[in-house]
């Protein structure tokens, strides 16, 4: 049967094959078990002694339950080799904003800040603000995991049409911030014609007036230049970002299901996109599966249907290695029980 080879790409053989990628996505339908399965995937990573950061960018964050754990926006050390974060949606917007109020403040007109901030501040609410600033912190932890010492990053994403969005922005968020630098440039030629015609101007009357310019009057900083400067560097980080969401060798993409018709339907669904846009998945897990052999009959029903719609599965994502993980008699909370869930 088709479940057969389902079974036997046993979750071991899967941490071992994501043992090589320092980067994995854990996306999927909601309550399929991704935040189970990423922090399983991370615990197993770090028991083997490998430095491993795991990220939440789900809003309805759980990870901090999974691991038995209160977790906030900065890093928290669950064991000497495990360190997770759950991303603030609210705390990184106010970061944000806060980063582009002052790169307004450097070049705007002082009389216009209050309304500037006011605008700001109503910007906050705005549909994709939250979207952009955690995919800004989520590429910020991407770039800089190797530096800081990680083997590992994982992403407990949030359900699977914000993961796709998540993972196609970087290279959105590029070309508009190329069109915005476009725009500076002109904007800093058209002043910079205007600024030498001013000057020209004052160095005639100034000769008329027989004053002689000092050659060594130093400079003023170009305040445009400085929020150019932002902008290329967020560049850069998207630039770097999309580099290593597209190395294959460096970015698994993981995508848990269960056996039920809509996650099916719907972890298709992702991977024709994920595939349309270069970013096909390293494996998919089949969560919550229910043993063959069973004495209740409302079990064995269940467990009879689950069977019908593995054979869907193991023909549908043929291309894919397929694991399973049963489903538990308890919750699974805690480094310890997590890491044992994936031996």
């Amino acid at each position: 049967m088709a479940t057969q080879s389902i079974e036997h790409t046993s979750l071991k053989t899967l941490v071992t094959q994501l043992s090589q990628q320092p980067i994995i996505f854990v996306g999927g339908k909601g309550g399929v078990g991704k935040t189970t399965t990423a922090a399983a995937l991370a615990s197993q990573l770090a028991s083997q002694q490998k430095k491993t950061l795991i990220i939440s960018t789900d809003p309805a964050h759980s990870l901090g339950d999974v691991l038995s754990t209160k977790l906030n926006n900065r890093k928290t050390a669950i064991s000497p080799y495990l360190d997770a974060i759950e991303l603030n949606p609210d705390v990184i917007v106010d970061a944000h904003f806060a980063q582009v109020e002052r790169t307004i403040t450097a070049y705007a007109n002082p009389d216009m800040m209050p309304k500037i901030r006011e605008h700001l501040r109503l910007s906050k609410s705005a549909p994709g603000a939250q979207e952009a600033a955690m995919l800004e912190s989520m590429c910020q932890h991407l770039v800089s995991a190797a530096e800081e010492g990680y083997e590992h990053i994982i992403f407990d994403t949030a359900p699977t049409g914000h993961t796709l969005r998540l993972l196609v922005l970087p290279e959105m968020m590029g070309a508009w911030t190329d069109g915005l630098l476009a725009q500076q440039r002109r904007q800093a030629k058209l002043r910079s014609v205007a600024t030498r015609l001013d000057k020209n101007d004052d160095k005639n009357n100034r000769l008329k007036d027989k004053d002689v310019a000092n050659p060594f009057e130093k400079q003023k900083p170009d305040r445009w230049e400085q929020a150019v400067a932002v902008l290329e560097r967020r560049k850069a980080l998207f630039r770097q970002a999309a580099q290593l969401l597209h190395d294959h060798k460096k970015t698994a993409i993981v995508l848990v299901m269960t056996a039920d018709i809509l996650p099916l339907v719907e972890t298709k669904r992702a991977i024709e996109q994920l595939e349309s846009a270069n970013l096909k998945p390293a494996a998919i897990v089949v969560n919550q599966l229910i043993h063959p052999e069973q004495q209740d009959t409302f079990w064995q029903q269940r467990a009879n249907r689950q069977q019908q719609i593995m054979d869907d599965i193991a023909t549908t994502f043929k291309r894919y290695p397929l694991s399973a993980i049963y489903l538990q008699q308890t919750d699974i909370r805690g480094f310890e029980a997590l890491s044992e869930l994936l031996r």
